[in-house]
């Protein structure tokens, strides 16, 4: 029983992936601006930065054949009492040039959240090298943001999936 389900499970979220064309607006854009925080105010922050690698295209066999691949970037708070403030999150190309800033001022995640951003597998701006850089504040040092991202591709019966984390700088 245990096993049908779990199949019944498999193959409802494969077909249900093979019917939906997803643009980005599909997953809803996280609303910035009510997040916006002035952090200058704030006592006894850590600041710090982090690098995330983002695979917005992978190779296959040789450099001549590629495939786009959905980035989904997570960015989670592992506090369970204290918000945490993310000041920048720019991403860049394989070249290192800035594709796009997210942030115009810092956003507040409460204890626990997670907000993501999502690179469409369409968005091929990024390529084989993309990545983020986060710049962020927490009250306690042992309460840093976790960064991470999970990267997915499919088609007919096949697909991978992988997941990278952020590295503080």
């Amino acid at each position: 029983m245990k096993k049908l389900a779990h199949y019944i499970l498999v193959l409802s979220s494969f077909l249900y992936s093979c019917d939906q064309e997803q643009d980005s607006d599909v997953f809803g854009p996280v609303e910035w601006e009510k997040r916006e925080i002035n952090i200058e105010s704030k006592q006894g922050l850590v600041f710090g930065s982090s690098y995330l690698s983002v695979y917005s295209e992978i190779y296959e066999m040789t450099e001549k054949t590629t495939h786009q691949l959905t980035a989904t970037v997570s960015i989670r708070n592992t506090s369970l009492t204290d918000s945490v403030y993310i000041t920048k999150a720019d991403y860049f190309n394989t070249s290192g040039d800035l594709i796009r800033s997210y942030l115009s001022s810092s956003v507040f995640l409460k204890p626990l959240e997670t907000i993501e951003i999502i690179i469409h597998k369409k968005d091929k701006s990024g390529g084989t090298g993309a990545n983020f850089i986060f710049d962020w504040a927490a009250p306690k040092q042992e309460h840093e943001p976790l960064f991470e991202a999970v990267m997915v591709w499919t088609t007919g019966h096949q697909g991978i999936s992988f997941v990278t984390e952020g590295k503080k700088l």
